[in-house]
């Protein structure tokens, strides 16, 4: 997600209309969301100051949280000293690099990181960030008002395993669409999609913040849908991936750099302003336009443990209605190797 270039007004996000979706099968019933207590991330990890690396991404506000406790001294707080890698490469090789040892942990994208993460690196997701950075966009007056009327369209996107794209997918097969036959994915550069749109190229395009809130209040946007709708918006999309031998080697390292993060989220979630402040040196917009993004995010949403599972289980089985995810995959199992929970008193 790039921001490079882009001047808008800030215009707050409204809420959208929730709307009916065929349940996601296979699943029990969430848990109740165990956020980890503050007392508990308040805590500072136990032994001599550790030093880390995190890998984040520097142009999306989705990461906000990781300039956030560098600044603020949260990560000294946590008798951490981090290194920050800003990290533009794919996400296998993001993936590898953690795995690997050449970085600790990374902040990502759920949507983009559980196709890889199924084929078996050693990364461990201890915590959500956040959720709501995901849009869905149409031309006023185009007629189209809901994601069910694309059927038959073109939509753009950035990248054919954009988590923007899988996300719109998954809710397109929810209602009824066949993703594959109903609907036609066209990859443009994600500063010239809303061009493609005004061309006639595509009907529609799916992106994510701060790219995406910039362009629909530049271009004047129809936001079609987002995923803060129904029940998404108690669905986190972005994750903190730890080293898995970390995780066994160090865990309070491990415990401190989750716990560090989360405590930046909520601080994210109470002074939206002054994280916006923090953040638009790398998004190069204006604070208000980012203000407004922070604002309309969950950040106050950052399930771990049982929670956190839960939500890993339910995005891989609706990946699997898109075809992303193996359909003999049991997201139950992938969840439970997949993530750790470094903040309880559990083995990891």
């Amino acid at each position: 997600m790039r921001a490079t270039g882009l001047a808008a007004l800030a215009v707050p996000v409204g809420g959208m209309a929730p709307r009916t979706l065929l349940p996601t099968p296979s699943l029990p019933a969430p848990p109740i969301c165990r956020v980890a207590d503050l007392a508990l991330a308040a805590a500072a990890a136990p032994g001599p100051r550790r030093s880390l690396k995190l890998t984040w991404n520097a142009n999306a506000i989705c990461t906000v949280g990781v300039p956030v406790a560098a600044t603020q001294g949260i990560f000294a707080r946590h008798n951490l000293d981090v290194e920050l890698i800003n990290f533009g490469g794919s996400t296998d090789q993001l993936l590898e690099a953690i795995a690997t040892g050449k970085a600790d942990a990374g902040v990502g994208m759920a949507l983009r990181w559980l196709k890889p993460l199924e084929q078996g690196f050693d990364v461990k997701i201890t915590a959500a960030i956040h959720g709501g950075c995901m849009r869905l966009f149409a031309l006023p007056g185009s007629g189209i008002h809901t994601l069910a009327q694309f059927r038959g369209k073109t939509l753009g996107a950035s990248d054919m395993a954009a988590p923007d794209k899988n996300f719109f997918s998954i809710i397109a097969a929810r209602q009824g669409l066949d993703p594959e036959k109903d609907l036609t994915w066209r990859q443009f550069p994600a500063d010239l999609l809303a061009e493609a749109l005004k061309r006639g190229e595509i009907q529609g395009f799916a992106l994510g913040d701060p790219l995406a809130s910039l362009i629909r209040d530049r271009d004047g946007l129809l936001e079609v849908a987002n995923n803060l709708d129904g029940e998404y918006a108690q669905r986190s999309c972005c994750i903190l991936g730890v080293r898995g031998s970390l995780i066994r080697q160090d865990r309070a390292a491990a415990r401190a750099i989750t716990a560090a993060l989360l405590e930046a989220q909520h601080w994210v979630h109470e002074r939206p302003d002054a994280a916006a402040e923090i953040f638009a040196p790398y998004a190069k917009a204006p604070v208000p336009a980012l203000a407004a993004m922070l604002r309309s995010h969950t950040h106050n949403h950052h399930p771990t443990g049982s929670a956190l599972r839960f939500e890993l289980a339910a995005y891989i089985e609706e990946l699997k209605l898109v075809r992303v995810m193996r359909p003999n995959t049991d997201p139950l199992r992938l969840s439970e190797r997949i993530f750790a929970d470094v903040l309880s008193g559990a083995p990891a």
